[in-house]
């Protein structure tokens, strides 16, 4: 049997993929598209990876200019397990990056940015649209009031982390690339455009 994926790496960054689960079913995943690989690697997961698991697959952590929490779902979905194994990467000398799509504070019912202050160096959450109905359109959210929850996130962000980046996806019908960038610096946080089919 496949052993399952649980770190990658791409360029000089160490990926963890923690979770297939995700708030959101965007058109442009590449697991709802073709197939479920970044790369050469296939990112399916049979179950929930132990965090001992994730550790042992992560290797040295000071061996990578940073550690990323992305995969093929929310990373937040697992916040507990995601504290445990930032905090193990920190401790051996990792810069930790969470990729996000910022709706951990609408799924968990409070604000967990000071809980992922204490082990997460950087953010980087998937604005993807400039309003309510584009933003629907391509990241089709499962839960009532993602995009405004998703920028009070953004907006609450830089007060407890202190690298905070926002993206979208250039290439997406409908979707204003400096429409998103002004979001973003409305709210203090930076802008990163990305491109469509571009991962990694």
């Amino acid at each position: 049997m496949r052993q399952p994926v649980l770190a990658y790496t791409i360029g000089d960054k160490r990926y963890l993929n923690i979770t297939d689960r995700c708030t959101l079913r965007c058109t442009f995943c590449p697991k709802h598209r073709a197939s479920p690989r970044v790369h050469a690697f296939d990112l399916s997961l049979p179950q929930r990876p132990k965090v001992e698991d994730v550790i042992a697959a992560l290797g040295n952590p000071a061996d990578y200019r940073e550690v990323v929490f992305c995969g093929f779902g929310e990373p937040t979905l697992r916040l507990k397990p995601l504290l445990k194994i930032a905090e193990q990467v920190r401790a051996g000398g990792g810069r930790v990056r969470l990729n996000t799509d910022g709706l951990a504070n609408l799924v968990h019912k409070r604000n967990v940015l000071p809980e992922l202050a204490g082990c997460v160096d950087a953010l980087s959450v998937s604005m993807n649209a400039q309003d309510e109905t584009t933003y629907r359109r391509h990241c089709q959210p499962a839960l009532k009031g993602s995009f405004p929850a998703m920028l009070e996130f953004l907006q609450l962000a830089p007060d407890y982390i202190g690298d905070v980046t926002a993206t979208a996806i250039d290439g997406l019908e409908g979707v204003d690339i400096d429409a998103c960038r002004a979001l973003a610096e409305q709210r203090g946080v930076r802008f990163r455009r990305r491109v469509l089919d571009v991962v990694g």
